[in-house]
């Protein structure tokens, strides 16, 4: 969140001067919100270009992804501010408002994983829930619940409600990496199961599409893990008054935007437009 962890002031009183120092960004967290504006925003806008091209499996099957990187681009919408806000304290407004996407905006991932889970587990409950209406109606609600926390997050994000607000972060998180991990970790036990299939280069065919499955639902397994778990670890610690060093938020907020870019790049990837680096 790159909001101090000193203890908010105690006496009620919170002045808009005291907003301004207490979410002072530290140097080296601005470096990390560059990174994120400068390889975030040109990243996410292609895959948008690539979407609406129709490059992939077309907007019905890649709606969700659509979502995930309008809402990243949000996310680098913050980091934006979150840099120009040590030189303009005004825009801290707009950064208090772009805070309650980093709580719910990537549960379009949780949206996504869900789909890989039915496809999987669930096949017929699947084709049954494919058509797209249905995809329309899951983001119209996650946007909704986005928008809302955006707007509590206007209030909360300051020294006076940050416990408050990092219980309804951590409370989030769990739920989020609760679906998530349950979704994946369901998906990785049926993939190892190999069906019976078509013998010779049918099966052999079916089981490379699994191997690559399984690999993949792997690496959304472990690139989940490390985006929550530094997270609600840092939540927790304020909760409970622990202090916490200014290396552990940096090393949390490296964690949160870095595997970011793996969804992306998975993507970029298995179209075929990613450099030097063709999928098969």
């Amino acid at each position: 969140m790159n909001i101090s962890n000193e203890a908010p002031p105690t006496n009620g009183a919170c002045n808009i001067t005291d907003l301004y120092i207490y979410y002072y960004i530290a140097p080296y967290d601005v470096v990390l919100h560059v990174f994120n504006i400068l390889f975030g925003l040109p990243t996410h806008s292609y895959i948008l270009w690539l979407i609406v091209r129709g490059t992939g499996r077309g907007i019905a099957s890649e709606f969700f992804t659509l979502n995930i990187s309008v809402c990243e681009i949000m996310l680098c919408l913050r980091s934006l501010n979150a840099v120009l806000g040590n030189v303009f304290p005004k825009l801290w407004t707009v950064m208090m408002f772009l805070s309650g996407f980093v709580m719910t905006a990537r549960f379009f991932q949780c949206l996504m994983c869900v789909e890989r889970y039915l496809a999987v587990v669930h096949p017929v409950t699947f084709l049954k829930y494919k058509p797209l209406r249905y995809r329309v109606a899951c983001s119209v609600v996650t946007w909704i619940m986005i928008i809302i926390c955006c707007v509590f997050s206007l209030e909360l994000v300051n020294p006076c409600f940050m416990r408050l607000f990092k219980c309804m972060y951590l409370s989030h998180f769990i739920i989020f990496l609760s679906i998530n991990l349950f979704c994946c970790v369901a998906v990785l036990r049926a993939l190892k199961h190999l069906g019976p299939g078509e013998r010779g280069r049918e099966r052999e065919e079916e089981n490379h599409m699994k191997r690559r499955a399984f690999h993949l639902i792997l690496i959304t397994t472990v690139t989940l893990v490390i985006t929550y778990v530094p997270s609600s670890i840092t939540a927790l610690q304020y909760i409970l008054s622990i202090p916490a060093s200014q290396e552990l938020e940096s090393m949390t907020l490296t964690c949160f935007f870095l595997p970011g870019f793996v969804q992306p790049l998975l993507f970029i990837h298995r179209v075929g437009k990613l450099p030097f680096c063709r999928s098969p």
